[in-house]
C-alpha cells in the first residue's frame, strides 16, 4: 500500500504524550503511534457500526411477547452470568 506524506500540528502537551509513547518501546516513531490510532479508531467505528445496525434491528422487530423474566433467564443461560 503506498504512503501518503502528512503534515500535522499538535500542542507540546501533545508532543510529549507522544514522544512518552515511544519511549515506552511499543512504537519506533511518531508515525507508527498515529497509524496505530487511526487504525483503533477505525476499529471502534466499525463496533459502533455493528451496534446501531443490532439496535435498529432490535427496533424494528417490534415489541417481544417475552417477559423480563423469561428474557434474564436466557441471558443467564447463554452468558453464564448471575443477574
Amino acid at each position: 500500500m503506498a504512503m501518503q506524506r502528512k503534515t500535522i500540528t499538535v500542542t507540546e502537551q501533545q508532543e510529549v504524550w507522544i514522544k512518552s509513547q515511544i519511549d515506552s518501546g511499543q512504537y519506533g516513531n511518531d508515525s507508527e503511534y498515529l497509524r496505530a490510532l487511526i487504525r483503533h479508531d477505525q476499529e471502534q467505528e466499525y463496533k459502533i457500526g455493528l451496534l446501531r445496525s443490532a439496535l435498529i434491528d432490535g427496533e424494528k422487530s417490534g415489541v417481544s411477547a417475552r417477559s423480563m423474566a423469561d428474557i434474564m433467564g436466557d441471558a443467564k443461560e447463554r452468558h453464564c452470568i448471575d443477574v
